[in-house]
């Protein structure tokens, strides 16, 4: 009994989801990406993810660091496609210029530019449209309210926008290739209105 009564309990821990390795945002999540870990409670996130079938495939909407416990607020929700096409996907974009994200608001279309750098300051080639009249869901100047569905303060500059799938395939990445902007266009549901009247 004296032994017991000196010997500390073994302190109970939370098995969690972390982030197996530096993670991109858009990245759709596999089985390699994020891995089981033992943390105290005392470190366990509001949110924290335990169950694998909960995240498969689903899409970070910001970065991880290795080792970091995402929360369900760092996933791109359902709610933001409702009402979008079949097979539609919620994509972040990081826009070069953070300072214009003040300029669209969510529903806006747009079409997202990417220019590339020839190393030496100047353009290298003409710039390319990777997603032509793609509605905006969620942009990070929305009041801040980042914790709605971001858990991340680093969200300066960022966009979400609803793509097909040959456009998601342009768009993921793209930020790595070169710089990346978006033009305001009228919506296509609009201009199909407009041309009917």
């Amino acid at each position: 009994m004296a032994v017991h009564q000196l010997t500390p309990a073994s302190e109970h821990k939370i098995q969690v989801l972390v982030a197996a390795r530096d993670l991109p945002a858009g990245l759709a999540i596999g089985k390699t990406d994020l891995v089981p870990r033992a943390v105290p409670p005392d470190a366990v996130p509001a949110g924290a993810l335990s169950d694998w079938q909960d995240v498969q495939g689903r899409q970070l909407a910001a970065p991880l660091s290795s080792g970091q416990i995402p929360t369900d607020a760092q996933l791109l929700g359902p709610g933001l496609l409702t009402g979008a096409g079949a097979g539609a996907s919620a994509v972040p974009v990081r826009l070069a210029d953070p300072s214009s994200i003040q300029l669209v608001s969510a529903g806006q279309a747009v079409n997202i530019v990417l220019t590339v750098s020839d190393g030496l300051g100047g353009a290298g080639g003409k710039p390319e449209t990777l997603a032509a009249g793609v509605p905006v869901l969620w942009t990070s100047a929305q009041g801040g309210k980042t914790a709605d569905w971001l858990g991340t303060p680093d969200t300066d500059g960022l966009m979400v926008v609803a793509a097909n799938p040959a456009q998601a395939e342009k768009l993921a990445g793209a930020s790595t290739r070169g710089k990346l902007f978006f033009v305001l266009v009228p919506s296509p549901h609009r201009s199909a209105a407009q041309a009917g009247s």
